[in-house]
């Protein structure tokens, strides 16, 4: 973890170090005024850290105000290095085709500034509507037949909800539009596939109960994502449970003779404790076969020996990449980013683009969701 965190912080220094070379371009300011952009630019690259101290110090009003400032920053410099990286590669070719075919370019006056100022716009543009997408939460529906529920059982319907991410930065505004939608669908079960709150979460005890309105016929039952593990279990458990959820770690059960259930822990805590992972087969491998099998799993990852004693998987995890286009950045460590996927031996995947944000507060083509799987009796 901690090598994920200098690295991170060595690449996000970077870039604003990137940044700060294309202002000086832009503006040519004076030494006084690069000082002051360098600070402030210094200050950002570890707001998130500050913020973090703070919450933890008790000085929740503060780490928020500071935590809203430090994620959309980053959210923001991030399109911007994406947006003036690509300029930057278009013009490179350009002006290397014009060499190689002797084709003389128009001079542009102040190219520099008008290169700097296309993507300060184009961010704060993205921003502004990815902060919109990320409130608007998206029901995604899915129809599964199966010949495996009791001759009692037409349908069951199964409400996913991952990566809320509840904290610091997402709070009771975003839980209230969480709950309103499940209530509207009324399920008979509702999973979280981890990730339920982020790593600060001192002060969250009263958005338990909002979660506890929800009772579905079958019940309510999580796992632990990474951040479960980043917050402490003791603590992410206590809110889970405080929640009514029924927490499945490395556990398999068969609800009321109607559905199978399964749940494990995110790798993150196996590495934690310094132990490998248990086979899922074996977990699964007791469950009754003519039972419909759910699998809970945080990241959407499939081993081949569990193929065939699941139905479907349920996982998180990659947000969907979160902010367009770092879902392909996502793609090469989850190649199976988002969506239903059919694999092997007629099990299933779905991969949630998440209900909540990681970070910043922001989504871009990528709105988060509930997850609405609709099991019905096969004729």
């Amino acid at each position: 973890m901690s090598m994920f965190f200098i690295t991170f912080f060595t690449l996000y220094a970077a870039l604003h170090a990137y940044v700060f070379i294309k202002a000086w371009h832009a503006f040519r300011f004076r030494p006084l005024t690069g000082c002051i952009i360098a600070l402030f630019l210094f200050l950002s690259v570890f707001m998130p850290m500050i913020a973090r101290t703070l919450e933890q110090g008790g000085q929740e009003s503060i780490a928020r105000v500071l935590a809203y400032i430090g994620y959309i920053w980053m959210s923001a410099i991030f399109i911007f290095f994406v947006i003036s990286l690509t300029i930057d590669i278009g013009r490179f070719f350009i002006i290397m085709a014009s060499s190689i075919f002797k084709v003389s370019l128009p001079t542009v006056s102040r190219a520099s500034l008008l290169l700097f100022l296309i993507p300060i716009a184009a961010s704060v543009s993205i921003v502004a509507y990815g902060y919109h997408e990320a409130l608007t939460i998206r029901t995604e529906r899915v129809v599964i037949e199966t010949p495996k529920l009791p001759g009692t059982v037409k349908k069951l319907k199964i409400v996913q909800i991952s990566d809320v991410h509840l904290g610091l930065v997402n709070r009771e505004n975003r839980l209230r539009k969480v709950v309103a939608v499940i209530k509207e669908v009324d399920p008979d079960i509702v999973v979280s596939t981890g990730d339920l709150v982020d790593g600060q979460i001192n002060t969250i005890d009263g958005l338990s109960d909002m979660l506890r309105e929800i009772e579905p016929r079958y019940g309510k039952y999580a796992i632990m994502g990474n951040h479960e593990f980043y917050a402490g279990v003791a603590i992410s458990e206590d809110f889970t449970r405080k929640a009514g959820f029924r927490m499945l770690r490395q556990e398999a059960i068969t609800i009321d003779g109607v559905i199978n259930l399964a749940g494990v822990d995110d790798d993150a805590g196996h590495r934690s404790a310094g132990r490998a992972s248990g086979r899922e087969s074996l977990l699964l491998a007791g469950l009754p076969r003519q039972l419909f099998t759910i699998f809970l799993k945080h990241r959407p990852l499939v081993e081949a020996s569990s193929l065939g004693l699941f139905d479907i998987q349920l996982s998180g995890h990659t947000h969907g990449g979160q902010v367009y286009p770092f879902k392909y950045i996502t793609r090469i460590t989850f190649p199976m980013i988002a969506g239903l996927y059919r694999l092997e031996k007629s099990s299933l995947l779905y991969v949630s683009r998440g209900t909540g944000t990681w970070g910043p507060p922001i989504r871009f083509l990528t709105p988060p969701e509930v997850t609405v799987i609709e099991v019905v009796r096969k004729k």
